[in-house]
């Protein structure tokens, strides 16, 4: 187990309390379908795996600007959208940034469905999600699971 100390997020407040505060990186992912029932992935700038489009909320955004943010960076969304929560997921450490992330996944409908690569993405598509249904990656196997949960959402 890490010692809290070590790790990035913690807040050490001296004088009588003595109380700890935890930060959390807060991830935020957009489930987008076509017409044909198919989900938005993009493989990001220098990985070799697939995902749901997102990432990090920065500090004074908005959900709304955030998902706008890293839409355009990672996919060329423009234009408006709504979107509705579809699950926020407990905090979990990643010992990669050695801190803790707490992920939430939107349902996002653009009035425009045009996607290219963005300046963070390299490659984009429309995919079935049963593809990755058995996939070997975590990241990957999400993809399905997302994509079960906004379609029984949408029924």
């Amino acid at each position: 187990m890490i010692n809290p100390k070590d790790m990035h997020g913690v807040i050490i407040h001296d004088g009588e309390s003595a109380r700890q505060d935890y930060l959390f990186r807060v991830s935020l992912k957009a489930v987008i379908f076509n017409e044909q029932g198919q989900i938005l992935v993009v493989k990001e700038r220098g990985r070799d795996w697939w995902d749901i489009p997102g990432g990090g909320i920065e500090h004074g955004e908005t959900i709304k600007e955030a998902l706008a943010r890293e839409l355009y960076e990672e996919v060329s969304l423009e234009g408006d959208f709504e979107y509705e929560t579809l699950l926020a997921e407990d905090p979990r450490y990643l010992e990669s940034h050695n801190l803790y992330q707490m992920r939430i996944t939107f349902l996002v409908r653009p009035s425009a469905k045009v996607f290219t690569k963005g300046s963070d993405g390299d490659e984009v598509q429309f995919v079935d999600a049963d593809l990755y249904e058995k996939s070997d990656l975590w990241t990957e196997r999400q993809i399905f699971m997302f994509s079960a949960l906004a379609k029984k959402k949408l029924n």
